[in-house]
């Protein structure tokens, strides 16, 4: 893994902008990649389409992932994301406007790490990045998955 990578799955230029500016200040962030919708986003993660070629040994540390996205939505990434050997312990944060527990509780049900709802003020915002960053990404351990699986 990446040590202090984010895959930013946002397809909201705003919320995407406010993202990557809140993240800019962040010692323990180092880069963020962005895309802008769930195949995108399962490109990037398995080196296929655009991405083809590129070494997914190499893999951010965090994935934030909206769960409204064009192309494939982001109950259907994260299926993907814990099918797969090689992305299934990735920490993966659903963000989302929504309030529906129906969407909590499929994400959770699918294996996400975390759910987040987007504040909308924009200091909230900027406030909840940096503490995500700051968890998964200095706080919380993953598993070296260099190393055999457990069992």
């Amino acid at each position: 893994m990446q040590e202090n990578t984010i895959l930013l799955v946002e397809d909201n230029p705003d919320d995407e902008a406010l993202a990557l500016r809140a993240f800019r200040n962040i010692e323990y962030v180092s880069n963020v990649i962005v895309v802008r919708d769930g195949a995108e986003a399962l490109d990037y993660l398995f080196g296929t389409g655009q991405y083809e070629g590129r070494d997914t040994r190499q893999q951010p540390r965090l994935i934030l992932l909206d769960m409204k996205l064009p192309k494939l939505n982001g109950l259907d990434v994260l299926r993907r994301v814990r099918q797969d050997d090689r992305t299934r312990f990735h920490p993966v944060v659903l963000m989302t406007s929504s309030r529906q527990e129906s969407d909590i509780m499929a994400g959770y049900s699918l294996g996400a790490n975390s759910y987040i709802q987007k504040p909308v003020n924009f200091d909230e915002f900027v406030e909840a990045m940096r503490d995500l960053a700051r968890y998964w990404m200095k706080i919380n351990r993953t598993p070296n998955l260099a190393l055999p699986a457990y069992g």
